[in-house]
């Protein structure tokens, strides 16, 4: 690495992901953790190591490759386990962050992501993610009922920095509301200290219906809804880079701080197609620097995990649910788009939807599971009578 091969932008650009990455889904990751029954002390351990591991991992492969390879925690898979965690044990969650970060292992060791995402239609993919968010979406709605003018203002501002400024459009929204709470005097700031972030370790416990319930979608909602667009947006900027490598590496960092709350991270899509436009520095090949800038801001962040979760404590529970929806929006559009626009997959996609959706469970699993497996036992079906005619 060369002195010359930074630049302000390359520096800019690595702040700007961090910060659109943890004002967009930072409030998901926490409705995940208090799903989950996490104390104050054991969520600011989440959002701690989570921290850490997408910083190192930032460094080590934008080093390693000299690529601006980011990091992220999946947000779906936050959206996941925020709506599915529900009776299941913090033991037991953190098994399940394991089996996941096994899977994933084991995955990038075999070289066969390729292979297994292609069994798996992605229109099937997109519906049981939609379903997932859907709640989110709808819940930016049920919070005007109690705070209509916050969540409006928060609304026309999403809507409005959509149209000029979109990169920044969630950041405004959530400064936007940060601004009315306190001008209304709606916030407490007096539980706030700044303070360094003390990881909390949990044994994992076992169980079979949270890992085929949750464990199976948290790794299949991970791989196809986060690594392949990750893989995509550094494959669209010219980097060809192994993925292999990389997935086998974000599955062990996972296994080996899961304990401490790291419930996944992967491949980023969104925060790293900010480190590697033009933006980020004219030479492609410096752009690996942002990457860098990028891991040292997560690290920063993740040192401060204990302050980020007072401070969001700290704010309406409207506020926190109308930025997460609006974050989660144009992923919703996207996977609904996704979902329906091959006609021999529309059925069986929209019964992945609704089951999904519905949040109902049999034999303790997760209606996430279910919808999946009626997907795919439907498009078996469909593809079957078709080979018949």
């Amino acid at each position: 690495m060369q002195k010359n091969d930074w630049s302000l932008s390359a520096i800019v650009a690595g702040f700007v992901a961090v910060l659109v990455g943890f004002a967009s889904s930072v409030a998901i990751v926490f409705q995940a953790a208090a799903a989950a029954g996490a104390s104050a002390e054991i969520t600011a351990s989440w959002v701690g190591v989570l921290g850490f591991a997408m910083g190192i991992s930032c460094i080590g492969f934008s080093w390693y490759y000299k690529a601006p390879i980011l990091t992220a925690w999946s947000t779906p898979g936050a959206a996941l386990l925020a709506t599915s965690l529900q009776g299941i044990s913090l033991a037991e969650a953190v098994g399940v962050f394991i089996f996941s970060a096994v899977l994933t292992t084991a995955l990038g060791l075999s070289g066969w992501f390729d292979k297994l995402t292609r069994r798996i239609p992605l229109p099937i993919a997109a519906a049981m993610l939609a379903g997932i968010m859907l709640k989110f979406g709808l819940d930016i709605f049920t919070s005007m009922q109690t705070s209509p003018i916050l969540v409006l203002l928060m609304i026309g501002v999403f809507l409005l920095a959509k149209r000029f400024w979109p990169r920044y459009a969630v950041p405004l929204v959530l400064l936007t509301g940060v601004l009315f709470c306190f001008s209304q005097q709606q916030l407490d700031f007096s539980s706030v200290e700044l303070s360094l972030v003390q990881l909390v370790w949990v044994s994992p416990a076992w169980s079979w219906s949270a890992i085929l319930g949750v464990g199976v979608p948290l790794f299949v909602v991970t791989m196809t809804s986060q690594n392949i667009p990750g893989l995509a947006v550094l494959r669209s900027s010219g980097y060809q880079t192994p993925v292999s490598p990389m997935l086998s590496w974000t599955g062990l960092i996972t296994l080996v701080s899961a304990p401490f709350g790291n419930f996944s991270i992967n491949l980023a899509a969104i925060t790293a197609a900010i480190c590697s436009g033009p933006e980020a520095h004219p030479d492609p090949d410096k752009r690996y620097t942002a990457g860098i800038a990028a891991g040292v801001f997560y690290l920063l962040t993740g040192l401060a995990g204990a302050t980020v979760v007072a401070l969001f404590a700290a704010f309406p529970k409207e506020l926190i649910a109308t930025v997460a929806g609006l974050a989660l929006l144009g992923t919703i559009a996207a996977n609904l788009a996704t979902a329906t626009v091959e006609t021999k997959h529309r059925d069986a996609a929209i019964l992945t939807l609704l089951i999904t959706a519905s949040g109902v469970s049999f034999f303790g699993i997760a209606s996430a599971f279910w919808g999946l497996v009626a997907g795919l036992v439907t498009t078996g079906w469909f593809s079957w009578r078709r080979s018949q005619a």
